[in-house]
């Protein structure tokens, strides 16, 4: 009914015109007074730019910042598959974390339905801000000495630091075993067993995304497929990828207010030849 409508006026100093294509004639109107009055949209301008400023306040983020967060949840896995390795099959992990300021201190852990199945404790402490991040983190595995050997040749502690920086598109981080169990070359030396992964999320069909390439740069014992690999190595000569994954994530909705995370992931490990298909849920 309005496809053809034209409005013509004059402003001050020139002549203009507004071709309003299926617009309602009201609006129309009211762009007309808005126009032909500077005074209003001078104060519309102005009481919209402090409208803006007290939204976006430093009081606001600042009281963000300054407030603890914790978090407590579980996974429940159909294998335990870690940068490539084979550590284990069906398998609840626990965790829980306190953050505050950048600042934070989780526990992890992962123990299977087997009384065989290796129980696994993790504590890690960190620190990020924006996108850069750095952490250590204490490794225990059973099956090896108690839980309080920290000796330099028993142990079942693996000590990790941790640097790396989500980019936003891209997230690399560098892994170095410093302590404890670090990992040996064929020689007998320390290897200080390192790891480095270059990952990506993406969204696709509607759900959300992660590929994943992580590589060991040189000789080690460490990521030699995993204890519950059916082909692992002995040695890992030199610089080999041990893990290229593709990981997907939904919401399965339960109720109306609940709903919960469900991933499956998909990883190679080439230095071992070992291929896995895993699935968990989140809660």
């Amino acid at each position: 009914m309005y496809s053809n409508l034209k409005i013509r006026y004059f402003c001050q100093q020139k002549h203009e015109e507004i071709i309003i294509d299926k617009a309602c004639v009201k609006e129309a109107l009211f762009f007309m007074v808005l126009f032909k009055n500077k005074k209003i949209m001078k104060r519309l301008f102005v009481k919209g730019w402090a409208l803006l400023v007290a939204a976006t306040a430093v009081p606001a983020v600042s009281f963000a910042q300054d407030k603890v967060e914790a978090e407590a949840g579980a996974d429940l896995v159909s294998g335990y598959i870690w940068r490539g390795q084979d550590l284990g099959n069906v398998s609840v992990q626990p965790s829980l974390s306190v953050a505050y300021k950048g600042f934070s201190l989780s526990a992890w852990g992962s123990v299977g339905f087997e009384k065989s199945d290796t129980k696994e404790f993790d504590l890690t402490l960190g620190y990020g801000a924006g996108g850069f991040s750095v952490s250590v983190t204490d490794y225990w595995f059973s099956g090896g000495p108690a839980y309080f050997h920290y000796g330099a040749h028993n142990t079942g502690h693996t000590f990790e630091a941790q640097i790396g920086y989500d980019f936003g598109p891209v997230a690399v981080n560098w892994y170095t075993n410093f302590a404890g169990n670090v990992g040996c070359k064929s020689d007998g030396d320390k290897a200080y067993a390192s790891y480095f992964s270059v990952s990506a999320p993406f969204k696709l069909g509607g759900l959300d995304w992660t590929a994943v390439v992580g590589v060991t740069p040189w000789e080690n014992d460490f990521y030699t497929g995993g204890g519950n690999s059916e082909h692992p190595k002995d040695m890992i000569g030199g610089f080999a990828v041990c893990e290229v994954g593709l990981k997907a994530q939904k919401e399965v909705r339960v109720t109306r207010s609940w709903s919960l995370p469900l991933f499956a992931q998909v990883v190679w490990n080439p230095a071992v030849e070992g291929a896995y298909f895993v699935a968990g849920l989140s809660f």
